[in-house]
């Protein structure tokens, strides 16, 4: 499958829809004290909407993105007119300032850091608009925050949901990679230490909850991070020679698009989807009929219909399909 002008316009219409609807919402937030009461939108002037503040930047990632591949599409100068009321020096200064705050010490850790990275990551690529440098404060506060957490993370957090600690890296790494190579090191670095004698793959996935694999995301983090001769007998000892991934991997079911936990896993089969097709390019694995290839079109397949519908989904699914379209992954 690939990414079409009307599916970008579909994503970009939904994606436009969320990222500044108030309410419904759901904050992250330490209260201090009785001081600390006010309205998301007062907190997160940039990103209050999308129901939670890592959706919102993701949202909007989405909508740069599209509006790179498709200026032309008429909802480009929607996403251009609503950027520039909300990429405002006032409105981000406000969202670095929530940042200083001691109790914010772990604030949307590490998803919505790696999130915000990979939205700069985007907004740099628009050349004609202030957004990259404008957004590039915090990214480099969430880079800071980043490298200290790395020097104290002992373990990696191998769940499906928020907290994993691979998925955040992928992002971030790709941040890093073009303007911050002392982070890329790390982050390799800590990659290989945590990941590098593992084999034999038997986790218990999918978790009722889950909208990210543990061993794909990790898999896909030592595909950047691995040089390619040393990935691919890595990857084929993890799940190919045990037979994980052709017994396992298959696309879950959704039984209710209404619940909020259980709409995780039409995200599972998106990002499975995206990890599957992008392991599949490190390792040169590019016929129709690679096992890698055919998983991936099974999981895009199986959640591209749902992408818009219940607002549990709605909110953040078109980021994940988006990241699974892209040619680069």
């Amino acid at each position: 499958m690939e990414l079409t002008e009307d599916t970008a316009r579909k994503f970009a219409r939904v994606a436009l829809g969320h990222v500044a609807r108030a309410y419904p919402y759901k904050d992250d937030h330490v209260f201090s004290g009785p001081e600390d009461l006010r309205l998301p939108q007062d907190a997160h002037p940039v990103f209050f909407g999308s129901f939670d503040w890592h959706s919102c930047v993701h949202g909007w990632w989405t909508l740069l993105t599209l509006r790179r591949l498709y200026p032309a599409m008429p909802e480009a100068a929607q996403i251009e007119d609503l950027a520039k009321a909300t990429f405002t020096p006032e409105k981000l200064a406000a969202e670095l300032a929530y940042l200083d705050r001691p109790s914010a010490r772990g604030f949307e850790r590490p998803y919505g850091w790696g999130w915000l990275m990979y939205l700069h990551h985007e907004a740099e690529r628009h050349g004609d608009k202030a957004w990259g440098e404008r957004l590039e404060p915090l990214a480099g506060a969430f880079a800071i925050r980043l490298r200290d957490y790395l020097h104290i993370l002992t373990y990696p957090i191998t769940v499906g949901t928020h907290f994993n600690t691979t998925f955040a890296l992928v992002l971030a790494r790709r941040w890093a990679v073009s303007r911050d190579p002392d982070l890329v090191i790390l982050i390799d670095d800590w990659a290989t230490r945590a990941f590098c004698h593992r084999r034999d793959y038997a986790g218990w996935e999918p978790g009722g909850d889950e909208f990210l694999s543990p061993v794909l995301t990790a898999a896909l983090l030592m595909a950047e991070a691995l040089p390619h001769l040393a990935f691919a007998p890595w990857f084929e000892a993890l799940v190919i020679e045990n037979g994980w991934l052709q017994r396992e991997c298959r696309p879950v079911t959704v039984s209710d698009r209404s619940d909020g936990k259980i709409a995780h896993l039409d995200g599972l089969n998106l990002s499975r989807a995206w990890c599957l097709a992008a392991i599949a390019r490190a390792l040169g694995r590019t016929a129709p009929d690679d096992i890698l290839q055919r998983l991936a079109e099974e999981h895009l397949a199986a959640a591209l219909p749902h992408v818009e519908g219940d607002y549990m989904g709605e909110h953040w699914l078109a980021s994940f399909a988006l990241l699974a379209l892209l040619p680069e992954g």
